[in-house]
């Protein structure tokens, strides 16, 4: 196996692109492997991450007539784009997607979606097989159950897909925060999906606009 280390396997926004697959109602009944409102909040970071920092980003469902359209958190960060919908279970096997990521140019495939056994894993293990560079977003995908999640994901690094969260990789896409035309939508992004770390943001906001009571 080829070890991922040194600065070039990090991610980089101008060859990254991004697929999301089945974020669906159905895939979210059976969801056990995370809370449920996380894995959307997860994934709506993720989509708006990859919108800051201008990663195209593909859109895709499977049967969404019956088993339900992709989640409004995800697709109003895209309005008016297209949700490439598939009978394929297996989003690498869609000769539109494939082509969909292939338009881009880009090298570095970020991938994240529901069931994290089926529908993560497959396109994964196909796409790195095929010489992509392939990342899965763990905490923005999920399955159904612990279980399946866990395996999934060790099959996954033992086909050579590297492993991330979401914040993880927002935070690679900026690298530095001198980068500033990125820095204050991370930060807002931050506030609105990171919980606890953009509660203290805004926190020591206050604190730095709070006047030093006067004895």
């Amino acid at each position: 196996m080829t070890f991922r280390n040194g600065l070039t396997s990090l991610l980089r926004p101008e060859d990254s692109v991004l697929v999301l697959i089945d974020h669906q109602p159905f895939q979210l009944t059976n969801l056990n492997s995370h809370d449920p409102h996380m894995a959307v909040n997860n994934a709506a970071g993720l989509a708006k991450a990859a919108k800051a920092f201008n990663i195209p980003t593909i859109l895709t469902s499977v049967l969404g007539e019956r088993g339900g359209f992709i989640f409004p958190q995800i697709t109003d960060v895209f309005p008016g784009q297209e949700v490439i919908d598939r009978t394929f279970i297996n989003t690498w096997e869609d000769p539109k997607v494939v082509e969909a990521v292939k338009a881009t140019g880009r090298k570095q495939l970020v991938i994240a979606g529901l069931w994290t056994e089926v529908c993560v894993a497959m396109p994964a293990i196909q796409a790195a097989g095929e010489g992509w560079d392939v990342t899965v977003i763990t905490d923005a995908s999920g399955g159904i159950s612990v279980e399946a999640h866990e395996v999934a994901i060790q099959r996954m690094i033992a086909a050579g897909v590297n492993m991330m969260t979401w914040m993880a990789a927002m935070a690679e896409w900026q690298r530095d925060w001198a980068r500033l035309e990125t820095a204050a939508k991370v930060t807002e992004i931050l506030i609105q999906h990171a919980a606890g770390s953009g509660i203290a943001y805004l926190w020591e906001q206050q604190l730095l606009n709070t006047p030093v009571p006067k004895n």
